[in-house]
This record gives C-alpha cells, sequence and structure tokens, in this order.
C-alpha cells in the first residue's frame, strides 16, 4: 500500500471513539509494514503536552481568544518539530485532532471569527494539510455519556460546555465536511467499533492503494 509520507487526521466530538480508531488504523498500518506516528492535539511536544494539561484542566480560565492562540501555538509547535520533519522521511502521520478542531469547537462553538482561527492556522501550519480527515459523527447527547464513562464522571473543560455548545461544534463540522468532501470521510460513530474500523481500512487502501 503507497501510502508513505501521508498526514491522516482524526476528528469528531467527545466520546466519537477517535483515539480508539487511530489506534486501530496504526496497528493495522504497522503491521502491513507501514512506518506510522501517531499523534494527539494538543500535545506531541514537551510544550504541546504542558498546554494540554492547561487546555483540558475544568479549573483553567481561560478566554476563547486566547484558548485559540494557544491551540495554533501546540500546532506551530508540533508540525515545525514533529509532523514537517515525520511526512519527509515518509513516515505515515496519524493525529487525533488538528485544525479542523479549532475551527469547530472555537468558531462553531465558541461563535469566534472563523477567517481569524483560519488565517491563525496557516502561520502555525504553512503548507502542511491533511490528505485525509477521518471525522467520527455522533450525537453531542451520545457522546458526552461515552466521555463521561471514559473519564470516571471527571470532564474536562469541554465536556462539561453541554449539549448545546458540541451541536454548535457538531454543525460545523458538518460544513466543514460538505466544503471539502474530497479530503473528508465521515462515518456514522454509533456504530460497533469494529464495524467502522473495516470501513476506514476499506478507505484507506481505496484512496492510497
Amino acid at each position: 500500500m503507497p501510502i508513505a509520507g501521508k498526514f491522516i487526521t482524526f476528528e469528531g466530538g467527545e466520546g466519537a471513539g477517535k483515539s480508539t480508531q487511530l489506534t486501530r488504523l496504526a496497528d493495522r498500518l504497522r503491521v502491513s509494514g507501514e512506518a506510522v506516528l501517531s499523534l494527539r492535539e494538543p500535545g506531541g511536544t514537551p510544550f504541546g503536552e504542558k498546554m494540554r494539561d492547561v487546555l483540558k484542566h475544568p479549573g483553567s480560565a481561560i478566554r476563547p481568544a486566547a484558548e485559540a492562540l494557544l491551540f495554533a501555538a501546540c500546532r506551530a509547535q508540533l508540525v515545525a518539530d514533529v509532523i514537517a520533519p515525520a511526512l519527509a522521511a515518509g513516515q505515515i502521520v496519524l493525529c487525533d485532532r488538528f485544525i479542523d478542531s479549532t475551527v469547530a469547537y472555537q468558531s462553531g462553538g465558541r461563535g469566534l471569527d472563523r477567517a481569524l482561527i483560519e488565517s491563525a492556522n496557516r502561520l502555525a501550519c504553512g503548507p502542511v494539510n491533511p490528505d485525509l480527515t477521518v471525522l467520527l459523527d455522533l450525537d453531542p447527547s451520545s457522546g458526552l455519556g461515552r466521555a463521561s464513562v471514559r473519564d470516571h464522571g471527571q470532564p474536562d473543560r469541554f465536556e462539561v460546555l453541554g449539549a448545546d455548545f458540541h451541536r454548535k461544534v457538531r454543525g460545523l463540522y458538518h460544513k466543514l465536511a460538505k466544503e471539502e468532501p474530497a479530503r473528508f470521510f465521515v462515518i456514522d460513530a454509533t456504530r460497533p467499533p469494529e464495524a467502522i474500523e473495516e470501513e476506514i481500512w476499506h478507505e484507506i487502501t481505496r484512496r492510497f492503494r
């Protein structure tokens, strides 16, 4: 499967199963002999991991604009230090969230100007863009319930924002997928994980074989 040097991101709301499906895809790609790098946002660098703790901690009082800029700063570090070099070396890079999360959460959910967010992210990422974005679509009421079980009833800063916020996030994700249908692959995340895994694998082989 000649997909070396490809950048694949996983997007979706809380509890949609992004981390699970990224791990399953990474395992299958490695079994097939590919060099795979798995990342998460925010994170992936020492700076990013420190900011992840701040951004997700429920006690952090962060203004929406500051929040969006912190995500862009973490992304700039990750792209320059990790993603771009890995792609140049021919690795497949899988990332749990990327630019679309910031657009969906900070513009759709927070109500910030989308054009300003996208401008900050162009500065952060330069020419680096996903070759494929897997959007795991799930109703927020179901996703928040899953996340609560996963986190043992200790929600982070975004999970506490409630279903109305997350419905706005989901709506903007849908808009993004309609605007770039060639990049997005939308999956019904209510299905069993095994079925979702097979659907993603089929799409990977269809696009990149």
